[in-house]
């Protein structure tokens, strides 16, 4: 870890300390919060790829993304080639009808300048992005979100929308219940402008106590089969 990289995790665990003392405790044990995943990504790539991924684990939508990029033509990344690919091809990949009309939808906005370029979309604002990709047929503001912090690294980004971080909030707080999303956003206006991280932070939590869940549950397993076969004396 270089010393520059130190000193900044440093300086935003003193401001979210200063802003809420649990969660800048919890980032000072665990260290720094990389979300730079995908910054190199063209907005129409990201996109993409965001679509196909919707409701999806990850291995499922890494295997049509996959098919999607390998198809001959340059379908999968050239927006003109997407727009004119016929629905059997599409749907060869394992896209369903939904996410092929919303694909070819995102194509034509690109080659129309509604989906920026790169260089464009650097000079646009959070709102300006999200107001311009949201009337975009499967693309949502969650997903504007996603792309703004993972592809444009965007540090001022809440996605109160998100479970995992509403969950991580709801475990950070103790409370029986997960806040709705405007209440999320509203309690979390206090870490502005590192929202992003305090976000991943939060994705942080929900992902240990959802990995320390599946443990204990597997101990369990395990420890209820070791007994089997027993006699009682």
């Amino acid at each position: 870890m270089h010393v520059s990289e130190i000193t900044a995790h440093e300086r935003l665990v003193t401001y979210l300390t200063a802003a809420d003392p649990a969660l800048g405790a919890f980032a000072a044990r665990s260290g720094p919060c990389d979300l730079t995943r995908g910054r190199e990504s063209e907005p129409f790539d990201a996109l993409v790829r965001a679509i196909v991924s919707q409701q999806l684990g990850g291995g499922v939508a890494a295997a049509i993304h996959g098919r999607l990029l390998a198809l001959e033509g340059g379908i999968g990344t050239d927006p003109a080639a997407l727009a004119g690919a016929s629905s059997d091809v599409l749907r060869g990949c394992g896209l369903s009808g939904a996410k092929i009309t919303a694909l070819q939808g995102l194509a034509r906005a690109r080659l129309e300048g509604v989906v920026p370029g790169r260089t464009e979309a650097e000079g646009l604002s959070d709102e300006e992005l999200i107001a311009r990709l949201t009337t975009l047929r499967g693309i949502g503001r969650w997903t504007v979100e996603m792309f703004l912090m993972l592809t444009l690294g965007r540090p001022d980004i809440m996605p109160a929308d998100d479970f995992g971080v509403r969950e991580g909030w709801r475990l950070l707080r103790g409370h029986e219940a997960q806040l709705k999303p405007r209440d999320l956003r509203a309690v979390t206006e206090v870490f502005a402008p590192f929202r992003s991280s305090a976000a991943g932070y939060l994705w942080r939590i929900a992902g240990e106590a959802k990995r320390s869940r599946a443990a204990a549950a597997a101990a369990g397993r395990g420890s209820g089969t070791s007994g089997r076969g027993k006699r009682s004396e």
